[in-house]
């Protein structure tokens, strides 16, 4: 008689191997849409307006503050290359140049933040796309700098053991130091994606076309979904809960918040895989740069270092390369170069948000470095799936309440009157 039963587990259980949960994926989209419907019902009226995107980043269509500091970027970038030039024929010491690029990379954050704080005419936004491009650059020069040194030391060390010029055994057809120092070298890697610097990139054989036209696609369509989201969305959840904040109403302030997390938490994801997905491979197809690693599976994270470890690549490479390694040995123990790496991204993260509102509240540097505490706590109480469901949790409400604490803040610093003497 055959038999009908076998020794088995239920496909929700983890020990049963069961790996194929698509159907669940496609149900989720499906219900997200639903939401997004429900939502986007004009409870308000049409909010889209793509003219007003425009003032966001032009106040005056004569003055171009934003872009002109984006072209400026140009002039650190030179200035830094001319230093290498001269280190790598031994017209600097090192001493000398490392003097220059200190002074250099200094000026790449600090002149736009003063163009932002001083100037009237560039707006918020203006200033977020200006000092994120001087950002990048300042992160990409540190590179440089530092791999060029390596290939100095490496050259003079090389010289050393053979008593003669060496280039470090490079292979055929790869550039070796210093012939990498050109400016087409230069420019490929400022606007190659990626933040860590090397003398021979990985290269794809051709650009898809297809692949190509899909990413821009992508790009295209996200962008204008983004736009509509927050103006049809989140901005009218935003302006609603400012009344609970003046009223101190904690009970309101709660149901805003929890409101404005699925909005700010989906627009976050569309963000992300616009972002990293469309443009970056965007980006790398038309310059056939190969290393296309620019995630990896985060959303999977069981714990809060896993996810800051695997939802940027680019940045977390340059910061285990030229930050954490850096202090490992010159010492530092790894906890003291971990909370390091944190410090160095609530700064930036800081930077990057109060500068262009003009108000210094740290609320994104506290984020940030509650990072801290949060992962020894979700680490050390929560494992496996609670682990993933924790980290999920902090993701969808740590951001709103960072959106309201700032938006609050600069409505009631430029919009509220103050009270009557």
């Amino acid at each position: 008689m055959p038999t009908c039963h076998r020794l088995q587990d239920s496909l929700f259980s983890s020990d049963s191997g069961f790996s194929n949960y698509r159907g669940v994926l496609n149900w989720c989209v499906v219900m997200l849409t639903c939401l997004d419907c429900h939502c986007l019902i004009p409870r308000y009226g049409i909010l889209v307006d793509p003219i007003q995107v425009v003032s966001l980043f032009l106040k005056d269509p004569y003055s171009w503050p934003a872009l002109c500091l984006v072209i400026v970027a140009n002039v650190f970038a030179v200035a830094a290359f001319q230093v290498e030039k001269r280190l790598a024929v031994g017209a600097l010491t090192e001493q000398a140049g490392l003097l220059l690029h200190v002074v250099n990379l200094t000026t790449v954050l600090c002149f736009p933040a003063a163009v932002a704080l001083l100037l009237e005419s560039i707006t918020p936004v203006g200033s977020v796309l200006a000092l994120t491009v001087h950002t990048i650059l300042f992160l990409k020069l540190v590179s440089y700098r530092d791999v060029n040194l390596w290939c100095r030391e490496r050259r003079a060390k090389a010289t050393a053991a053979s008593g003669s010029k060496a280039n470090g055994g490079a292979a055929l057809c790869a550039v070796s130091y210093p012939d990498n120092l050109t400016y087409h070298d230069l420019y490929y890697f400022l606007f190659a994606p990626t933040l860590c610097y090397e003398l021979n990139f990985p290269r794809s054989p051709r650009i898809r076309k297809r692949f190509l036209l899909r990413r821009l696609l992508e790009m295209l369509f996200f962008t204008q979904l983004q736009v509509g989201l927050i103006q049809q969305w989140m901005v009218p959840t935003i302006q609603n809960s400012m009344k609970p904040f003046k009223d101190m109403d904690y009970s309101r302030i709660m149901e805003r918040l929890l409101k404005l997390a699925v909005p700010n938490h989906l627009i976050w994801l569309i963000f992300f895989y616009w972002l990293f997905h469309s443009c970056l491979n965007a980006v790398a197809e038309l310059m056939q740069f190969g290393d296309r690693e620019f995630y990896r599976d985060w959303w999977n994270s069981e714990s809060v270092t896993y996810f800051w470890q695997n939802w940027n690549i680019p940045v977390h490479k340059w910061c285990i390369r030229h930050f954490y390694k850096p202090m490992l040995r010159r010492g530092s123990s790894k906890w003291a170069a971990r909370t390091g790496v944190f410090l160095a991204s609530a700064f930036f993260h800081e930077y990057l948000v109060s500068i262009p509102l003009r108000m210094f509240r740290l609320w994104a540097f506290t984020g940030m470095m509650a990072q801290i505490p949060l992962a020894w706590i979700v680490s050390r109480f929560f494992r496996g799936n609670y682990g993933n469901a924790a980290v999920w949790l902090t993701l969808i409400i740590g951001q709103p309440v960072a959106v309201l604490m700032y938006v609050h803040d600069y409505y009631v610093l430029n919009y509220e009157a103050p009270p009557a003497a």
